[in-house]
C-alpha cells in the first residue's frame, strides 16, 4: 500500500499546473511509495495536454478526466481512486515546498494520527511571499500536542478552513459523511468541522509546507453579478450548515464564532454591492435567529463589527455603505 496520495483538482490552470506538479515530484519520498492523482475537471484550456505530458514521464501520476463538477466533486473522485494510507489535497495553482512530505508522513504513522495540520504562506503571481492584512492577527494555535478533533476545532483551528492544510488518514475520508459538498463556494469551510468532529487524534506542525497563490482570475478574485449572488446564497447555506453541525456538539463556541465571521462577511458584501436589496438578506438572517452574534476568538476589529451588528444589522449595513461612498 502506498504511504500517501496527493489529490490535485485541475480546471483551466495551464499557466500554473507545471509548477504545481514539479513541486509534488520534488519530494523526499520514493516514487513507488506515493501517488499524484490529477482530476481534470472539464478543463477547456491546455491543462489536459500538460497533465498528459506528465503521466507519460512519471509512473506515480494518475490522470482522471470528468465533466466540470467543481472542486468538491473533483476531490471526492480523487478520494475514491486513492490508494495511499494518508491523503493531502493540493490546488493546481498552488505548490509545495521541496522535500517536506516525508517528515509529515512519518509523524502521521509514528503518532497514529487521524489528521495533521501544517502551516502555509501566501504568494503572489511573481511567487513572492506576502502577508495580506498583516495587522490583523486571527486566533490560531499550532501546538504539537495531540488532541481529539473537537478540542482541536474549538481551541486551535481559528476560522481559516482550508482542506489543503491537512494530511488525513484515508480511512476517515472514505466514510461518505466526510466527503465534500458539491457545487458550493465554501466547501472547505463546510467540510473542515465535519471531518474534525470524526477525528480522534489531531495535531499540528508549525512548518511552512504549502504555498497558496493569491491570483487574479481565481473563483474568489473574479466575481460577476451571477457569481456574487451565488456567493451570498452560499454564505446563507454555510450558516445553515454551521447551525446543523453545532446542534450535534456540546461545545458550540467554534460554530458560533464561524457564524459570526460569515455574517460579518455577508452583510459587508451586501452593504457594498447589493445595498438596495439589503432587506432580502436581512430578512433571511433574521429567520435563522442567530443574534446576538458570538465574539469567540474574533479579532478586535471583528468584535467591533459584531457590536454594531448585534445592535442593529440594518444600521451596520448603512454604516458600511456610507463609509465606503
Amino acid at each position: 500500500m502506498k504511504r500517501l496520495s496527493i489529490i490535485v483538482p485541475v480546471y483551466n490552470v495551464e499557466k500554473y499546473l507545471g509548477k504545481c506538479l514539479d513541486s509534488l515530484l520534488n519530494q523526499d519520498i520514493p516514487t513507488d511509495k506515493y501517488e499524484i492523482i490529477i482530476i481534470n475537471d472539464g478543463s477547456t484550456d491546455g491543462s489536459l495536454v500538460i497533465a498528459k505530458s506528465y503521466i507519460n514521464l512519471y509512473s506515480n501520476i494518475k490522470l482522471i478526466s470528468q465533466e466540470n463538477k467543481g472542486t468538491g466533486a473533483a476531490r471526492n473522485t480523487g478520494i475514491q481512486e486513492a490508494e495511499g494510507k494518508s491523503l493531502i489535497f493540493v490546488d493546481s495553482d498552488d505548490y509545495l515546498e521541496s522535500n517536506v512530505l516525508l517528515p509529515l508522513i512519518n509523524k502521521m504513522e509514528r503518532e497514529n494520527l487521524d489528521i495533521l495540520r501544517f502551516n502555509y504562506q501566501n504568494v503572489n503571481e511573481q511567487y513572492k511571499v506576502f502577508q495580506p492584512n498583516r495587522t490583523i492577527k486571527p486566533f490560531v494555535n499550532y501546538s504539537d500536542c495531540v488532541t481529539d478533533g473537537l478540542t482541536f476545532l474549538t481551541e486551535r483551528l481559528g476560522y481559516a478552513c482550508y482542506a489543503w492544510q491537512f494530511m488525513i488518514r484515508a480511512e476517515l475520508l472514505l466514510q461518505s459523511q466526510n466527503q465534500f459538498e458539491n457545487e458550493i463556494y465554501f466547501e472547505d469551510t463546510e467540510w473542515t468541522p465535519r471531518i474534525l468532529a470524526q477525528a480522534k487524534r489531531v495535531t499540528s506542525v508549525d512548518t511552512i509546507i504549502y504555498n497558496y497563490l493569491m491570483r487574479q482570475g481565481s473563483i474568489m478574485q473574479s466575481i460577476d453579478d451571477t457569481k456574487s449572488r451565488k456567493l451570498l446564497n452560499d454564505k446563507l447555506l454555510l450558516i445553515d450548515a454551521m447551525l446543523e453541525q453545532q446542534n450535534r456538539q456540546a461545545d458550540k463556541r467554534w460554530y458560533q464564532g464561524m457564524i459570526s465571521a460569515t455574517v460579518i462577511s455577508l452583510l459587508s458584501y451586501v452593504a457594498l454591492n447589493f445595498y438596495d436589496e439589503r432587506a432580502t438578506y436581512l430578512s433571511a438572517l433574521k429567520e435563522k435567529e442567530i443574534l446576538p452574534l458570538s465574539n469567540y476568538h474574533c479579532t478586535f476589529r471583528n468584535q467591533v463589527r459584531i457590536f454594531f451588528i448585534n445592535f442593529s444589522p440594518t444600521f451596520y449595513c448603512w454604516l458600511i455603505n456610507r463609509k465606503n461612498k
